[in-house]
């Protein structure tokens, strides 16, 4: 049946949900074999109904119908498997497990390493000065927008967004907006007390 193996890819990456399954390389050699096979017959049969012969009008589209389902079923198997490796750089940071880097292929090795260095260059366009944000570290929204912090050192003062001054001594205890005291708890003047 035209088009079997293309599904039996997407249905092998579908079964396993929690983890990267390895790279099918002879399934994918296998698609794209059969499609090579049915362009070929497709150029042959197409050339002949231009001349006038249009009985194979119906078998040039049925083989042109399952080359689209193919090509869809092989960009589906490669875009899954893409985004799992997204995933995994959220999840595990920028070096992968060695179970996981064992199950992706070259190409996918490039493309994290790609992926990696332009979220990398992300966090470091949107920092401020040498800090910059890691948007890796905080995946779920905070519970409380307020944290309590310990002042580490006397920084003197500092103002809020509102326009409030906080006078941050050594040793003193604060209740400040997270998002305003994350660039302060990287410099090491503030402290995230529990």
């Amino acid at each position: 049946m035209f088009a079997q193996r293309g599904v039996e890819l997407i249905q092998e990456l579908e079964r396993a949900k929690d983890f990267l399954p390895p790279f099918n390389e002879d399934a994918v050699r296998q698609v794209l074999e059969e499609m090579r096979a049915l362009f070929e017959e497709n150029q042959r049969d197409a050339s002949s109904a231009v001349a006038g012969e249009s009985e194979y009008i119906t078998s040039v589209h049925i083989r042109h119908c399952a080359l689209e389902r193919n090509k869809r079923c092989l960009m589906a198997y490669l875009y899954n498997r893409l985004e799992r490796i997204k995933e995994h750089r959220w999840h595990f940071g920028s070096v992968l497990p060695p179970d996981i880097k064992a199950n992706i292929c070259e190409p996918e090795t490039q493309f994290f390493i790609k992926y990696n260095k332009s979220l990398a260059t992300y966090m470091k366009s949107i920092g401020e000065g040498s800090y910059s944000l890691d948007l890796t570290q905080n995946l779920k929204p905070p519970k409380n927008l307020y944290i309590q912090v310990k002042c580490l050192t006397d920084f003197g003062e500092f103002e809020t967004e509102d326009g409030d001054i906080v006078v941050l001594k050594k040793n003193s205890l604060h209740l400040l907006p997270r998002v305003q005291c994350e660039l302060l708890i990287a410099q090491g003047v503030l402290e995230h007390v529990s």
